[in-house]
């Protein structure tokens, strides 16, 4: 391998995701571009095996992005990295070790922290750690997101190799921030939303698209925010629909603002090539209210009907358990909600996302700990272990049904599977109540939420439906 002065590196979730970030770092290096080299890994490999691969490129500084969910296989690589090369530069950056930083193990280890975004700040010690003078400050703030910022960055979108754009994918953003104050979410943090120039985001999707991408994952977190934008960005991929070479898009929707010119647009789209993730996280007002959420309930139930009905988009709805003031009953109301919104039982190729509350560093749901009596798990992924509401049973049975109903349920994870009729079959006239039973019984019968082989899991969910408790539950 040829060495680098720079390596950027970071562990995914899954070998089909890609760091945006780490992409972002390396489009913005300006001359020490040349010097740089990026090193993705996947969770679950040996530490031996990732230092080894690091240290043979002989860099001398190293940028890791660490997450909620890498953080523990981060820390023992940097632990590592630093018993065999002390003299290797460690900059730390993300989500994880941008607030709170001082008591993380991780942090101590490491020579840098850069908090928050961070194209200009990196390149900028990146200069000063190879020419000198070295900085003194171990925490180094990020770059201040404005518009005139984001006019100066460069778009990451040529750091993506012709590898990933044939096989994972291919993560974009026309915005960043988020004028939204929902207490759970790190982009509370943000004081609004700061678009890219939008002809240089066209451009940069335009030669994404002539080499081959044809999987687009947008993270903005508002992508509907301001109508006409999001109209020339629906219109870009319209145009490219080609039932012989097909093209998809993701964003992230806010289901209370779907303004009749783009609704005009999601119509055209045939079936496969538009998904919209929907975070709906609880339909109970009073809670909304608690967690800062704002929502027009009527607009959003109005919005996604209207979509189920008229158009061919894939919804993804977001529902997260353990919410300040939201017990079992009103967490299953908002269940059986989305499932008759979605129409599920009717066996729409829908999907509703089942989460638990996980206290984000740096969030400000922190605030409720005491009223609410929040219990969080002290190690990643810091979920919510018990609230005066949910007892630390009643989540554990949440956290079980959210996983097996990821297995049943996901779209994705169903192509070409024979489970037609099952899930809406389970799903019954009483949602919530059946799948709850049906996953207390499951995880009674195997002892486990994981291992469980597909065809295995669909003769064990048919074996339930012939039984007293779920003929119990038939009629309620």
């Amino acid at each position: 391998m040829t060495a680098s002065d720079i390596v950027l590196s970071t562990l995914n979730a899954r070998y089909s995701h890609t760091s945006h970030a780490l992409r972002c770092l390396l489009a913005n290096l300006g001359p020490l571009r040349a010097r740089a080299r990026l090193l993705e890994f996947v969770l679950g490999a040996r530490t031996e095996t990732l230092a080894e691969k690091i240290l043979q490129l002989e860099p001398r500084i190293l940028g890791l992005s660490v997450y909620i969910w890498n953080v523990e296989e981060s820390t023992r690589l940097v632990a590592m990295l630093k018993r065999l090369r002390p003299e290797l530069v460690i900059v730390l950056g993300g989500p994880e070790v941008s607030h709170e930083s001082d008591a993380q193990p991780i942090v101590q280890m490491a020579d840098h922290v850069i908090t928050g975004a961070g194209e200009q700040a990196f390149t900028q010690l990146c200069h000063q750690l190879l020419e000198g003078p070295r900085p003194l400050m171990k925490l180094i703030p990020g770059d201040a997101t404005s518009t005139a910022q984001l006019e100066a960055l460069v778009l990451p979108h040529g750091e993506y190799s012709d590898e990933d754009l044939r096989h994972r994918l291919t993560y974009v953003e026309a915005s960043r921030g988020c004028p939204f104050k929902c207490e759970f979410c790190l982009s509370s943090l943000d004081k609004t939303a700061w678009a890219y120039p939008l002809p240089r985001v066209l451009e940069s999707l335009e030669d994404l698209y002539r080499r081959g991408a044809r999987q687009f994952k947008f993270i903005d977190r508002t992508f509907n925010l301001k109508a006409d934008t999001s109209a020339r960005l629906l219109q870009f991929f319209l145009d490219r629909q080609d039932p012989e070479d097909p093209c998809f898009a993701h964003f992230e929707l806010v289901p209370d603002h779907l303004p009749d010119s783009l609704k005009m647009l999601i119509e055209r789209f045939p079936a496969g090539a538009l998904q919209f993730e929907i975070g709906i996280q609880s339909l109970n007002p009073a809670v909304q209210a608690g967690i800062s959420r704002r929502q027009d309930p009527q607009r959003t139930r109005d919005n996604i009907a209207w979509l189920v009905a008229h158009t061919q988009a894939h919804l993804h709805l977001d529902l997260i358990a353990g919410l300040p003031g939201e017990d079992l009953v009103s967490f299953g109301a908002g269940f059986d909600q989305l499932v008759d919104w979605l129409g599920l039982r009717e066996g729409r190729e829908h999907e509703i996302q089942l989460g638990i509350l996980k206290r984000l560093r740096g969030t400000p749901i922190i605030r409720h700990t005491q009223e609410y009596d929040l219990r969080f798990n002290p190690a990643p992924p810091y979920n919510v272990l018990s609230t005066d509401v949910l007892d630390f049973f009643s989540l554990r049975r949440l956290e079980r049904m959210a996983r097996y109903w990821d297995l049943l349920a996901h779209r994705e994870d169903r192509a070409g599977d024979k489970s037609e009729g099952l899930l809406a079959a389970l799903l019954g006239e009483a949602p919530f109540a059946r799948m709850l039973a049906f996953s207390d019984w499951l995880y009674a019968q195997t002892d486990s939420t994981y291992r469980i082989e597909r065809r295995r899991l669909y003769a064990l969910a048919r074996a339930w439906l012939e039984t007293p408790a779920a003929a119990a539950l038939a009629g309620t």
